[in-house]
């Protein structure tokens, strides 16, 4: 292995860069993971995660995000995607980079949680400047079925999730395994999770990786129940990783044994990112190759029950190295491989992290052969922050998202919160039970002026002395 990765430094990592403006601390050596070995060693790249793992939920939301615009592009491959704003991406559309990307769970569902992530950054004020229309923030969104794997369907992301997810990025570690996005995931049979990794290139150029594995393949090698992505190791990162037993590989608990018609709704996602300025073009190249990496690491992969998606991000200044500038190539072509390659090892990480959950046993607990030699497992568990959405922030977060009201045509001035007719939300009562009425109450709730509503329903609620109840499942779990 190690003469492996020997060959791929020399092929991807020690090409001639270009000096930038930002230059690495003494410590970072070219060819190895930065401080935090995670997308965040990028600069200019800080991420968020939340979950519920409480019965019934098993889903979350993880949000990469740029607190300045960055250059975005995307490459969606396999054949059942549950993806947002992703045209916005193409170099042949004018959009100029995104504010924040979301990797999430609960399928098309969950796509609704970046309303959160938006209106956290209309509330700081980034985004596309509107003029007196304020600004529009872009944030494309992919998302991982994992739909029913906490024990209710209903119980999924919605934009209060985005909302807390926002609030809780930073530029420091990144945890790993059956967390954010990745809270639901499976890959092979077997609980799944988030990963991430990166490298150092040199003259200060980074290249990072964030990944939700979830495929319809696998990323264990039949011949020996191996992980595929741990033959990319840089440094240490995989040291004390051995191939399993051969009484564990051919075991009934393997990977393969416990795949059933479960596993063909899936999908794996991810963002890479360097420093390096890049032209949109150059991006959507880099998202291209970086599937190269998934390649690697999952087999099979962008099959037609697979959403597979890859954003590529980039947070530099200065010129943008350009596709169709041959002066170029060379450096670009370094940052591609490295990008594929990091991908493979967020890959690895992921599933290495991961933790057993419901039904799914994880690799480790699987193969404990494999993983007994890593106590570098538990501080990729741990590192970073994580937090579970509870009801009181749920309810925070719902607060926060409350619009202005509206007033209703004709009308001179606004109503006061508790005028009028109301709109009751209800909120689950508690995290246990199932079905779609499963911890409701009817008798807590979310009030929404009357004035958000249409004219004509407002008519008819003071007519008839009714209050609507809208009964949208939201997923708040009490811990």
């Amino acid at each position: 292995m190690r003469s492996l990765r020997t060959t791929l430094l020399a092929a991807a990592l020690t090409l001639p860069l270009a000096s930038f403006a930002a230059l690495p601390a003494a410590a970072d050596e070219v060819g190895l993971p930065g401080e935090h070995n995670a997308i965040t060693d990028v600069p200019g790249i800080h991420v968020g995660q939340v979950q519920s793992d409480v019965a019934p939920f098993l889903t979350g939301t993880t949000v990469v995000y740029t607190p300045e615009m960055a250059v975005a592009s995307v490459d969606q491959r396999g054949g059942a995607p549950a993806t947002k704003e992703t045209d916005l991406l193409s170099p042949l559309n004018s959009n100029p980079g995104v504010n924040a990307i979301q990797l999430g769970g609960s399928s098309m569902y969950g796509l609704s949680a970046t309303n959160g992530i938006i209106r956290w950054l209309e509330d700081r004020g980034e985004g596309v400047p509107l003029g007196s229309a304020g600004v529009a923030p872009i944030v494309p969104a992919a998302d991982i079925y994992d739909l029913n794997r906490g024990g209710d369907p209903k119980a999924r992301t919605s934009a209060e999730w985005g909302y807390l997810a926002a609030e809780a990025t930073a530029d420091g570690p990144v945890r790993q395994g059956s967390v954010g996005g990745g809270t639901g995931a499976r890959a092979g049979g077997m609980s799944s999770g988030v990963g991430t990794a990166s490298v150092y290139l040199g003259d200060g150029i980074w290249v990072g990786a964030l990944v939700v594995v979830n495929p319809a393949g696998s990323p264990v090698d039949p011949a020996d129940c191996s992980l595929y992505g741990v033959r990319y190791g840089l440094g240490g990162e995989f040291d004390g990783y051995r191939a399993p037993s051969g009484a564990e590989c051919g075991g009934e608990s393997s990977a393969a044994a416990q795949t059933s018609s479960e596993e063909s709704l899936n999908t794996t996602i991810a963002v890479v990112a360097t420093n390096a300025p890049l032209e949109k073009a150059a991006a959507q190249r880099m998202s291209g190759n970086a599937h190269d990496g998934m390649a690697r690491a999952i087999s099979p992969i962008h099959t037609l029950s697979d959403g597979d998606t890859v954003f590529a991000v980039s947070t530099g200044d200065g010129d943008p190295l350009q596709v169709n500038d041959p002066a170029d190539s060379r450096q670009l072509n370094g940052i591609f491989n490295a990008g594929a390659t990091t991908l493979s090892r967020a890959i690895a990480k992921a599933v290495l992290s991961a933790e057993s959950k419901g039904s799914r046993q994880s690799y480790c607990d699987t193969y404990p052969s494999a993983c007994s030699g890593m106590p570098q497992l538990e501080q990729w568990r741990t590192a970073g922050e994580a937090p579970q959405v509870t009801r009181p922030e749920f309810n925070r977060a719902s607060r926060a998202l409350q619009q202005t009201p509206v007033p209703a045509p004709g009308a001179d001035r606004r109503p006061s919160a508790d005028e009028g007719d109301a709109l009751t939300v209800p909120v689950p009562a508690d995290g246990g039970g199932t079905g779609a009425s499963a911890g409701w109450s009817s008798t807590e709730g979310l009030s929404i002026s009357a004035s958000l509503l249409g004219g004509g329903a407002l008519a008819m609620a003071a007519a008839t002395g009714l209050v609507l109840l809208r009964r949208r499942p939201q997923p708040v779990p009490v811990h």
